[in-house]
């Protein structure tokens, strides 16, 4: 069954992470290259064009560069002398692969504004520091084993406000973890009878309130969107925004001294519960499983793609918590930056490195067996380019990558939609 171009606007009305907004004075830095790729040894020159009501721009109070590998301290600075609002920046060369990032900060008429470009230096050469742990599959099945053993007792609540003469749409929750824990998600379910594929949303970073998508289960489509929290999805927003500012703040950051403790083996659990349900459902079709996700969910795509041989295949934006221990390491590391500051006390242990490992998408990405649609883009200083091309590099599975280079952590459409026909593509 093919999946219908309405299915794209229901997940654009999930991202977490927008197209950024226009503003007045625009910067745009280019480098010299088309493709923004260059060869080991190759000089890359930035071209910078300052304007105003699309007009260059040369009364500028302030303007200088910045030159840097990925997130790494800068190697050059210096002020910028701009021309007809024009300037170009000789960046030199990179002999290992990797990327090296020209950021351009102007102030004017008391504003603050910055551009930035990035040039990726062979970068399918780009390599993991982190390494597999020797029993990272035993853990792993192990910990499936054991939420096997949990009834899953669902509990479906109807919820008429949010039905359409075509679809069902439920709140859902399922025991996850441990005895009485749960995960909550929104179902949505066509409401003719039949067997249909499944699509399992996973969640951006944070804690809010999700819809489901109506349009999914209009096309012909199962939809689970799934919150990672263990608390129900349709409370008030304040609620979440409470959680996010008490208990659950920095919920990334938690105890990760102990690999059976961090927060995220209930969340990577709690990702093939769902599945189990979905598997469980009359109207599964039983041979179309996609799970889709960006940021965070672009992480737990790859994550319950490895973990989990139902899944089909996975669609996976701009994938956080690659490289966990990158800092560690005098590298570069991902979305949540654990430890970026290696002054911090107690920050450099090896338990901790140790127990990173076993959380680290880079390693599920050496996992991976089914075909996937990966996307990101060169700018992003949430989760670096290197860490997301260090996964990206070891998946031996059948794949397909969009590389937009001017990308930071925000998504254009197009990325959606070619995701979308890769998975419409591959249904069987």
């Amino acid at each position: 069954m093919k999946i219908k171009v309405l299915f794209l606007l229901s997940f654009l009305s999930t991202i977490l992470f927008a197209q950024p907004g226009e503003k007045l004075v625009k910067i745009a830095v280019a480098p010299d290259k088309a493709d923004w790729n260059y060869n080991l040894k190759e000089n890359a020159e930035f071209s910078v064009s300052v304007t105003k009501n699309s007009v260059p721009l040369d009364n500028i109070d302030e303007a200088r560069y910045e030159l840097s590998y990925d997130m790494m301290t800068p190697f050059r600075t210096g002020n910028l002398e701009l021309k007809n609002g024009k300037a170009t920046i000789k960046a030199g060369a990179m002999n290992v692969p990797g990327f090296l990032r020209c950021r351009i900060f102007i102030k004017h008429d008391g504003r603050n504004y910055e551009g930035m470009a990035t040039a990726g230096f062979a970068t399918r050469g780009i390599a993991p520091t982190t390494e597999m742990p020797a029993d990272f599959v035993t853990f792993w099945d192990e910990a499936k084993a054991a939420n096997a053993t949990i009834p899953i007792d669902p509990i479906l609540t109807l919820l008429p406000e949010k039905c359409n003469s075509k679809v069902n749409v439920y709140e859902l929750s399922i025991q996850n973890y441990q005895s009485g824990s749960r995960i909550y998600g929104i179902l949505c379910v066509p409401k003719k009878p039949g067997k249909y594929p499944a699509l399992l949303r996973v969640p951006g970073a944070g804690i809010r309130p999700y819809g489901g998508n109506l349009n999914d289960a209009e096309n012909g489509n199962i939809s689970l969107e799934i919150g990672i929290h263990g608390i129900p999805v349709t409370m008030d927003k304040k609620i979440y925004d409470n959680l996010s500012r008490g208990a659950l703040d920095r919920y990334h950051n938690m105890n990760w001294d102990d690999r059976n403790l961090v927060y995220y083996k209930r969340v990577y659990m709690g990702c093939v519960r769902a599945i189990d349900y979905i598997f469980s459902m009359g109207e599964f079709d039983g041979k179309n499983m996609y799970v889709i996700g960006a940021s965070q969910g672009g992480a737990l795509s790859i994550v319950t793609a490895a973990l989990d041989n139902r899944v089909t295949g996975l669609v996976s934006i701009h994938p956080a918590l690659c490289e966990v221990s990158g800092y560690l390491k005098g590298g570069v590391g991902g979305w949540p930056h654990l430890r970026k500051k290696i002054e911090e006390p107690d920050c450099v242990t090896q338990q901790k490195i140790k127990t990173m490992a076993y959380y680290d998408v880079v390693n599920f990405a050496r996992l991976v067996k089914v075909p996937g649609f990966y996307s990101f883009g060169y700018n992003d200083m949430v989760c670096p380019p290197t860490t997301m091309f260090s996964a990206y590099n070891v998946i031996t599975a059948p794949k397909e990558l969009l590389l937009v280079p001017e990308t930071a952590h925000y998504i254009y459409p197009e990325q959606w939609s070619k995701g979308m026909e890769f998975i419409s593509n591959n249904m069987k």
